[in-house]
């Protein structure tokens, strides 16, 4: 059995795109609403206008700023201690032999 694969115009793909960036809705209502996979719809919507998804979403506040800064921070010191780890253990490694 063949593939039905479903083929959408590109006046209905700006209008599916439209009711996100324009409408106020958001992706997994419109792809409810049009029965459509929300990937798809994010597709377009890179396709169409690639800042769309950016514009979306809301600026993050002071305090979302402060910690995400802190989480960037522990990240880095994380990754340091991990780095470390790994050479330490390379080097008991190799003295085992």
């Amino acid at each position: 059995m063949g593939s039905t694969r479903r083929s959408f115009t590109d006046e209905y793909k700006r209008d599916a795109v439209a009711l996100v960036i324009e409408g106020g809705h958001s992706v997994p209502e419109v792809a409810k609403k049009l029965a459509i996979s929300e990937t798809t719809i994010r597709k377009w919507m890179k396709k169409i206008q690639p800042d769309s998804i950016v514009a979306t979403e809301k600026p993050l506040t002071e305090s979302e700023r402060m910690e995400l800064q802190r989480l960037r921070t522990e990240n880095a010191k994380l990754e340091m201690q991990l780095d470390f780890a790994k050479k330490v253990s390379t080097w008991f490694a190799k003295g085992q032999q």
